[in-house]
C-alpha cells in the first residue's frame, strides 16, 4: 500500500471511530480510579485523625483500615480481569443467593450487628465486619445483566420480565428491614436504570413504578424517625439543633471553604462541630479544606468516570449485551451514589446515610466499589477493542 493510500486509510478509520477514539479509555479509566482512591485516603486521614485521637486511637487508625480494604479491593479488581466472562455470567445466581443469605443472617442471627438502631452489618468468624447490602446491589446488577441478555428474555418478552421485578422488590424489602430505606430506594433506581438500558417497554416500567410507589410511601411513613426527617427537611426551623444540625454545620463548613479552602489538614469543623464527618459528610470537610476548586476537581473525576463508563456501555449494547448492561449498572450505581451524597451534604435532600464513594469511611463499600471498577475496567477495555476492530 502506498504511503498516501495508507494515510487515507488511517484517516477513514479515524473518522469511523476505529483508530484513536477509545484507545486510551482503559488507561484513562485506570488513572481516574487510582486518583480517586489516593485522594480519598488523603482526605479521609485529614478528616478523621481528630476523631481517632478523641477515642484514644492512633491518628492513622481510620485511614489504615481504609488503606487495607483499598489494597484488597485493588487486588480483587486485578484478579477479576482474568476471570472469563462466561464464569461471571454463571456466577450471577449463586452470587445473588449468597448475598440474600447474608442479608437474612444479618436480620435473624446473632451474627447481625446493630449500630445506632440499624441492623446492617454482619460479623462472621474469620471475616471482617461488612454490610451485605453492598454485596446485594452488585449481585443484583450482575444477575440482571445476565437475565436481560439471555436468549429466553428475548424469546419471551413481557411476562418474563416479571421475575426480575419480583426479585428486586424482595431484595429491597430485605434492605428496608435493616432500616436502610434510602439504600432500598437507591437499589430500585439502579434496577429501573438497567430495565431502561435493556430496552423494556415504557408502559411496563410505568406500571411497575406505580405499583411500587404506594408501598414505598407507606413504608416511609411507617417509621416516626423517617417522618421527622422529612418534616425537618421541609421545615428546617422545626429542629435546627437536632435533625438539621449536621446539614447546617455542613453548609457552614462549605461556606467557610471559599474558593481555595483553608488548606488540607486545617479544617475546624472536623474537630467536633460536624459529627461523624469522616462518614457521610466528608465532602463538607473536603470543601472546607480545598474550597470550590477541590470540589470541582473531584466532580470532574466523577464526570469522567461516568462518561467513560456510559460510552463503553453504548458501544457494547447490541454486540455484547451482558457486558454492556453490566457497564450501565455499575456506572449508574456509583455515580448516582455520588449525586445523592452531594445533594444531602448541600441540603438538597434530607440526610440519608449514603456515603461518598472512594472518600467516606467504610471498608466494605470501598472494597465492593473497587471490585466493581475491576469489572468496569474490563468492559471499557472490551468496548475499545470493539471500536478498534
Amino acid at each position: 500500500m502506498a504511503a498516501r493510500d495508507y494515510s487515507d486509510y488511517n484517516a477513514q478509520r479515524f473518522e469511523e471511530g476505529r483508530v484513536g477514539e477509545g484507545s486510551l479509555a482503559p488507561f484513562t479509566f485506570l488513572c481516574v480510579v487510582l486518583v480517586l482512591v489516593a485522594s480519598g485516603l488523603l482526605m479521609l486521614y485529614s478528616s478523621s485523625y481528630a476523631e481517632a485521637l478523641s477515642h484514644g486511637l492512633p491518628h492513622y487508625y481510620f485511614v489504615l483500615r481504609q488503606g487495607i480494604f483499598a489494597l484488597l479491593g485493588i487486588a480483587a479488581a486485578a484478579v477479576v480481569n482474568f476471570v472469563p466472562v462466561k464464569w461471571i455470567r454463571l456466577a450471577s445466581i449463586p452470587l445473588l443467593s449468597l448475598a440474600v443469605i447474608a442479608m437474612v443472617l444479618t436480620l435473624l442471627t446473632p451474627y447481625g450487628v446493630t449500630v445506632m438502631g440499624a441492623r446492617r452489618w454482619l460479623d462472621l468468624p474469620l471475616l471482617p465486619q461488612f454490610q451485605p447490602s453492598e454485596l446485594l446491589k452488585l449481585s443484583l446488577v450482575i444477575f440482571l445483566a445476565w437475565w436481560f441478555s439471555s436468549a429466553k428474555t428475548r424469546r419471551y418478552p413481557g411476562w418474563y420480565h416479571v421475575v426480575p421485578f419480583i426479585i428486586a422488590i424482595l431484595c429491597a424489602l430485605l434492605i428496608v428491614a435493616q432500616r436502610a430505606y434510602t439504600t432500598a430506594v437507591h437499589f430500585l433506581l439502579i434496577f429501573f436504570a438497567l430495565c431502561i438500558a435493556a430496552g423494556l417497554k415504557l408502559r411496563y416500567l410505568i406500571t411497575a413504578g406505580a405499583f411500587a410507589a404506594v408501598p414505598a410511601v407507606l413504608m416511609m411513613l411507617s417509621e416516626p424517625y423517617r417522618v421527622r426527617r422529612v418534616a425537618s427537611f421541609i421545615y428546617p426551623s422545626l429542629d435546627p439543633q437536632g435533625m438539621n444540625w449536621q446539614v447546617n454545620m455542613s453548609l457552614s463548613a462549605i461556606a467557610e471553604g471559599g474558593l481555595f479552602g483553608k488548606g488540607i489538614g486545617n479544617g475546624t469543623y472536623k474537630l467536633g462541630l460536624l459529627p461523624e464527618v469522616q462518614n457521610d459528610f466528608i465532602l463538607a470537610s473536603i470543601i472546607e479544606e480545598t474550597g470550590i476548586a477541590g470540589f470541582l476537581f473531584i466532580s470532574m473525576l466523577f464526570i469522567l468516570f461516568a462518561v467513560l463508563g456510559l460510552r463503553a456501555a453504548v458501544r457494547l449494547l447490541g454486540r455484547d449485551d451482558f457486558q454492556g448492561l453490566l457497564c450501565v449498572g455499575i456506572t449508574i450505581m456509583i455515580v448516582s451514589q455520588v449525586v445523592l451524597n452531594i445533594a444531602v451534604v448541600t441540603g438538597l435532600l434530607p440526610p440519608t446515610g449514603i456515603p461518598l464513594p472512594f472518600f467516606s469511611q467504610g471498608g466494605t463499600n470501598l472494597f465492593i466499589i473497587l471490585f466493581e471498577c475491576g469489572l468496569l475496567y474490563r468492559t471499557v477495555s472490551a468496548s475499545s477493542k470493539e471500536v478498534a476492530s
